[in-house]
């Protein structure tokens, strides 16, 4: 072997070695959290809101009582931003993750935190681990403020500068039309080509979910009216998020009611205590095979 060479395996052998980060995959990464239900809306259906946020009291006695907003996406899908006035943002919708969401999220406002404010925060791919939103915020329901388009990421005057201007006008144009109903919590209207749809995210055990709306389903009583179908249901952090398709022209404010009597019957059929009949079984079978992919 050469001097060389032995040099180098040398200086490979002093080295000190980095320890291999694990991903682990936490199924429901909001779990725990008032809100849960509105946490994955906001990660999964909304384009454009924004929350504020309370940092616990550990991280106000180390960096000051900093205002923090948790935003649905920040600029370029970036994980977390920090303003000149020391504000800092974190986004739910990012291009790297790791398999626990909570994780990344308190990291993501923890580097925040940790930069200079008005500087670039720097944000590790898998963070390892470490705390969670559930440790460094305190939980509260969420102040959620809708926006119709993404101004909310700027300072004042920001927006005068053309190159600012045509980002933010090629951003907003990629958003739907979204509307969050009061008829039930996390429930969204949006309207997209052609259709417009009502998603909610249920509250509730996958199971009991399931086995509520196939009771809904055995009895006809789906769809949330005459022009509607219920197009099927995803999965998203744990919880059942069912989807009806409905008429492209009707707004979201005439929709409430139809939401609230559908709530209502499901709320029946989730406390029903016998046993699925076969007809149940069966709209359960259903259901299961309707399973969407697409948000």
């Amino acid at each position: 072997m050469s001097k060389r060479r032995k040099s180098q395996r040398s200086a490979a052998d002093t080295a000190p070695r980095r320890d291999k980060v694990r991903d682990i995959f936490v199924p429901r990464p909001f779990e725990g959290l008032i809100d849960e239900p509105e946490w994955i809306a906001l990660r999964e259906l909304v384009p454009a809101a924004s929350a504020p946020l309370r940092l616990a009291p550990a991280l106000v006695e180390e960096f000051g009582d900093r205002p923090a907003t948790l935003a649905t996406v920040l600029p370029m899908a970036a994980p977390a931003m920090t303003k000149p006035d020391g504000r800092v943002l974190i986004g739910l919708q990012r291009h790297q993750q790791s398999g626990d969401v909570s994780r990344d999220l308190a990291e993501a406002l923890l580097c925040a935190l940790r930069t200079e404010p008005g500087g670039q925060v720097a944000v590790p791919p898998l963070p390892g681990p470490g705390p969670r939103l559930q440790d460094v915020l305190v939980d509260g329901p969420l102040e959620i403020t809708m926006h119709e388009g993404f101004e909310f990421w700027l300072d004042p005057g920001a927006a005068d500068d053309p190159t600012v201007q045509a980002s933010l006008e090629r951003a907003n144009a990629a958003i739907y039309p979204t509307v969050r109903l009061t008829a039930a919590k996390a429930a969204y209207w949006c309207r997209v080509p052609e259709k417009s749809h009502v998603r909610w995210v249920l509250p509730d055990d996958e199971d009991a979910a399931l086995d509520a709306l196939a009771r809904l389903g055995a009895a006809g009583t789906l769809p949330l009216g005459e022009q509607t179908r219920f197009a099927g249901m995803f999965r998203a952090h744990g919880r059942l998020v069912p989807v009806w398709d409905l008429p492209e022209e009707t707004p979201a404010a005439d929709w409430e009611e139809p939401v609230a009597q559908f709530a209502k019957r499901y709320a029946e059929a989730l406390n029903a205590t016998d046993e699925l009949d076969a007809a149940g079984r069966r709209a359960r079978q259903g259901l299961l095979g309707r399973q969407l992919t697409l948000r």
